[in-house]
């Protein structure tokens, strides 16, 4: 777990806080994943379709390969690690990403990076993000024992900021992080820019749904962040 800069709240009696996945919610990266999965399973001898692959999307990289071929394999964990590599240079945040965090950093709301992506894809989502300056912490797979959608992250996310959980709202973009936020006690908005459609997200549980930052960003006031500004 890393903590890059302290975020300073409104009101110091009520620490309220903004808890971000990463991977499809804030950079482009999803159908990336994908092609990197395929083709590990490919080489591998698995044949596991696009369709699937997509929608395990989400989990972690063991969760994953258990639920798409029936049992762990951490030799095709290594492979997709090999093949993503290459192709986590071509991941750009999606539009108005940092000017998103920063919205809700100025508004009194300590924000969190929550992501199961691995030391280098933080270190270089980091960077390309630009916002270092006002997160108030980074909890990735590391710092916990189950991923998503276990609610381990979350939990681990908003006891990094010593906000309890109905102090703070997630936003992700699958189902898994849906289901992990529930687990934990925190509402979520769910954005479709990972391409889950909005009726599984809101019967995921989904508090509000988006198509992207952006149009989050337009609707911030409105959107589950506002009741945490009151």
């Amino acid at each position: 777990m890393t903590q890059p800069a302290p975020a300073v709240n409104g009101d110091s009696e009520r620490p309220r806080a903004l808890v971000l996945d990463v991977d499809g919610t804030l950079l482009d990266t999803v159908y990336l994943h994908v092609i990197a999965w395929w083709e590990a399973f490919a080489e591998a001898g698995h044949q596991v379709s696009g369709f699937d692959i997509h929608r395990a999307i989400g989990r972690g990289s063991g969760d994953l390969v258990a639920t798409l071929v029936g049992a762990p394999d951490e030799s095709l964990v290594d492979a997709h690690a090999a093949k993503w590599a290459p192709l986590r240079e071509r991941c750009r945040p999606f539009h108005q990403v940092p000017e998103l965090i920063r919205a809700c950093a100025e508004r009194g709301l300590s924000v969190v990076y929550c992501t199961s992506g691995s030391p280098e894809d933080v270190e270089d989502f980091r960077r390309k993000i630009g916002c270092d300056d006002v997160v108030a912490a980074v909890v990735d797979s590391g710092d916990v024992e189950q991923s998503k959608p276990a609610p381990d992250i979350v939990r681990a996310a908003v006891e990094a900021v010593g906000v309890r959980p109905e102090d703070a709202v997630m936003v992700g973009d699958t189902v898994y992080d849906v289901r992990a936020a529930a687990a934990a006690g925190v509402d979520c908005i769910a954005l479709m820019c990972g391409g889950i459609g909005e009726s599984e997200l809101r019967d995921a549980g989904a508090a509000a749904v988006y198509g992207n930052p952006s149009e989050l960003l337009q609707d911030l006031d409105r959107s589950p962040v506002a009741r945490l500004l009151r």
